[in-house]
Parts: structure tokens; sequence; C-alpha cells
């Protein structure tokens, strides 16, 4: 049989067939959503994400995804997302109340004219800042359909990363992490290739097929030994909205979860993270 000539053909599956079935949904509860509000006014809902909540809406209804959540606390028949966070990311997000600050800040997005910084623990010991300046595609011989990885230049999409360590210990770097570019699980890949995969990544850890267990069978004790957090090690800490000509600088400290870790590993975290 004559091998296919085009990517596409050639992507793995990313798992066998089979019926669809609704998992357990995370529900948020309404007395939840406050304590996440770290700013709001007439026109914009700022919050600090759990990293278990997904930011879409799903067919679970309101009260399963934090748009929906955010829309029932605001108690207006939308609100917009200007950026995502993946699901097990935690961190800063914000929306708007409106749809011409939502345009606003979409636009500056695209122009980068919003800074956004984050803190990551990597796998391995980061003795020093490093940019990462490769270009991500799909990776084609991964068994996860949706899954990224450096692709040889003039393929794929540009991407820059800036890593820069902050503290070290027992194996493992706490860091802050800059994107130059937004591309799809850009910090992610970009710290695979590196050699120093975020803990607890199931996609871009030590092995992709550790997600299909996780998909098949739930969180298990094989992936907890394997991957060490139930999610990835990865917070969004600062958004910076002065570039886009607002006077903000939204700011959420290390995630609980991520901070332990720390505490546990000897990672030593420095005030005010």
């Amino acid at each position: 049989m004559k091998e296919p000539d085009d990517n596409f053909s050639r992507r793995a599956c990313a798992w066998p067939r089979r019926p669809k079935t609704q998992g357990p949904v995370r529900m948020i509860a309404p007395e939840e959503v406050p304590p996440w509000i770290v700013f709001e006014d007439e026109r914009l809902l700022v919050v600090n994400k759990p990293g278990d909540v997904v930011c879409h809406p799903s067919k679970a209804g309101a009260w399963s995804s934090l748009v929906g959540a955010l829309r029932e606390y605001a108690r207006l028949p939308t609100v917009h997302l200007v950026f995502r966070l993946d699901r097990e990311t935690s961190g800063i997000v914000v929306l708007a109340k409106d749809a011409g600050m939502a345009t606003r800040l979409q636009m500056a997005m695209q122009d980068r004219k919003i800074g956004k910084a984050y803190l990551a623990v990597l796998t391995g010991e980061l003795v020093e800042p490093v940019n990462v300046d490769r270009p991500l595609g799909d990776d084609v011989s991964s068994p996860v359909f949706l899954k990224s990885a450096v692709v040889a230049e003039g393929e794929g999409q540009p991407a820059v990363t800036h890593f820069e360590p902050i503290a070290s210990g027992g194996g493992f770097t706490l860091a802050r992490v800059v994107t130059q570019t937004g591309r799809k699980h850009q910090i992610r890949a970009h710290a695979q290739w590196l050699g120093h995969s975020l803990v607890g990544d199931k996609i871009y850890g030590p092995d992709a097929r550790l997600y299909l267990e996780f998909i098949d069978h739930g969180w298990t004790e094989n992936l907890a030994a394997r991957l060490l957090l139930s999610r990835q090690a990865l917070h969004c800490g600062e958004i910076d909205l002065r570039p886009a000509g607002l006077a903000h600088v939204f700011t959420a400290p290390l995630a609980a979860d991520l901070r332990n870790f720390c505490v546990v590993r000897g990672i030593p975290v420095p005030d005010g993270l």
C-alpha cells in the first residue's frame, strides 16, 4: 500500500473508537464564585480560575463552565471570554461584560498588546533563563490527536517562549514563563522540547498515552505515580492590560496545590508569589 504523502492522513488515531458517554462533570456551586473574583467594574470581570474548571460553556448547563457561572453571577445575558485557559491551568482570566470591550481586548491580544506571565513547575532543574524560538505544528506521531510539537523551520507557526527559573529543589524548578506568541499548548510543547516538561502534564509529560489512560479510567494510582500531580503545573499569574490602554495589572498568587507541591519537594517559593 502506498504511504500517504500528507501529514493529516498519517496522523495517529487518538484512541480506538468507542461509544460516546458523558463522564463526570465538574459543577460549580454558586457560593464558589465570589472568592474567585479579582476585579469587577461595569465593563470587566476578572477571576482567579481554579485548575479544575473548564472555561467554555458545555451541554451540562451554566454551572458547568466558568463562562456560564460568571454569566449567572453577573446576571447578564452574556459575558465575553477575552482569552481562555486550559481546564487544568489555573490563574487569571479576563472577561468583558460588553461586546465593545471584548472587541477592544481581543484586538489587543491579536496585536500582542496584552502582557501575560505564567508560573510553572518544571521537571528537572533549569539553571539559567532560556528563550525557545521554535515553530509549533501538529505532532503527527502522537497517539493524541490534539498534541502539538516543535516542527522544522518553515513549517507550523512561529512561537516564542521565555523560561526564567525562580527556584529549584528536589529535581524540579519553579519558573516564570512569558509567551511572546499565543499558540495552542505553546508553553507545554516548548517545555517538553526543552527537556523540562511540566509536572503533571498528561499529554506533554513522560508519555502521551497517560492522557488516554486518564480519559478511559480517570485518575489512577499509576497516573499518580508517573505524573505526581493530578493536573499540569501551570498557573497564569499576571495579566497586564496597560499596553492595551487600560490602567490595570491583574495578579493571582501561585495556586495552593502547586505551592504545596513546591513545599513538599523543597522548592523555596519567594514571598509575593
